[in-house]
């Protein structure tokens, strides 16, 4: 994914330099640095126990790191927590509902706590619903919300001050198709505004759509970081290549077996899979040896390895 805002310096938004948190024996952050820019959305991802919602909470401020230091718009978490604070949206897996309050209510309490009055106030009240579609609702009661409807007040209440940093820590948990792909066109808005999200999910397939950076970690470290592209050519191994041939499919498999960078062929009837080494000009290169070998061929293609892929690969399963 290309970066949708031109970012204003060079200085990163979220900092997270050599970040260590234990407890106890166990290093549930261990050793954990990257960077996230001005309007990009960095997918944090990674096994239950990972050290996910651990490193979200240190950049939140709401734990201390045992060793390094986490920056969000040039703030220490530890020297400068209120600063961060202001500069900050966090949005939790779960958060709590009070009774008694409408929507409005609900968001117009927090933005009291942010110190937001008068017209500031109000004006900051009217863009979150509108933002958050809950303008329509902004008199019912929160306990009688859907789950989709309650992300969304979750969201609204951690943007409600315009925070130039978001940390999103499973936002699309337990919603419905629709609810996942309309939060999803909301982070992707923000980014193009200019916010800088930090976002872990476990849901794969919509971290790559939407992120511009990913990280993967287990057990506590880091174990790959960059875009989604990047970590898929590092991990890139052969191509898995599918073909379905007209006719002359022993011949094929025949021609096949001496090309140079071509193994592992396996045919069932006219179709058969192979591994290619290389991209697309070997691709390119080898379908076009085929056609001007006078073969008729009705599918060709590649199979690229998806982000749930190379996480399957990178990581192994084990727990701490």
């Amino acid at each position: 994914m290309v970066d949708r805002f031109v970012h204003e310096s060079n200085s990163p938004m979220i900092e997270m330099l050599r970040v260590h948190r234990f407890f106890g024996k166990t290093r549930a952050v261990n050793d954990i640095s990257f960077e996230v820019y001005r309007g990009q959305v960095f997918g944090f991802i990674g096994p239950n126990g990972a050290g996910k919602t651990t490193s979200m909470r240190i950049l939140s401020t709401l734990e201390l790191p045992s060793y390094g230091d986490a920056v969000v718009d040039g703030f220490s978490v530890i020297n400068d927590p209120d600063l961060v604070r202001r500069r900050l949206g966090f949005m939790p897996d779960g958060f709590s509902m009070y009774p008694n309050m409408n929507c409005v209510e609900y968001l117009d309490f927090f933005a009291r706590a942010y110190g937001l009055i008068g017209k500031d106030r109000i004006a900051a009240l009217r863009r979150t619903l509108s933002f958050t579609g809950l303008d329509k609702i902004a008199s019912k009661p929160i306990t009688g919300l859907s789950k989709g409807m309650r992300q969304r007040l979750c969201l609204g209440r951690a943007m409600i001050h315009s925070p130039a940093v978001l940390i999103l820590d499973e936002p699309a948990n337990g919603l419905d198709p629709r609810a996942r792909i309309e939060l999803r066109q909301m982070i992707q808005q923000l980014a193009v505004d200019g916010t800088t999200i930090l976002v872990s999910s476990h849901i794969l397939t919509e971290l790559a759509e939407m992120c511009d950076q990913v990280g993967i970690v287990e057990r506590g470290r880091l174990l790959a970081t960059g875009s989604v592209a990047d970590i898929q050519r590092t991990m890139q191994g052969a191509l898995r290549v599918q073909l379905t041939a007209m006719d002359r499919e022993e011949q094929l498999q025949e021609w096949l077996s001496q090309r140079q960078g071509v193994s592992h062929i396996q045919r069932s009837g006219n179709t058969m899979s192979f591994e290619l080494q290389g991209g697309n000009l070997e691709q390119a290169d080898l379908l076009k040896g085929i056609v001007n070998a006078d073969f008729s061929i009705m599918e060709f293609a590649a199979h690229r390895e998806t982000l749930e892929d190379v996480f399957m690969k990178i990581t192994t399963g084990a727990v701490q």
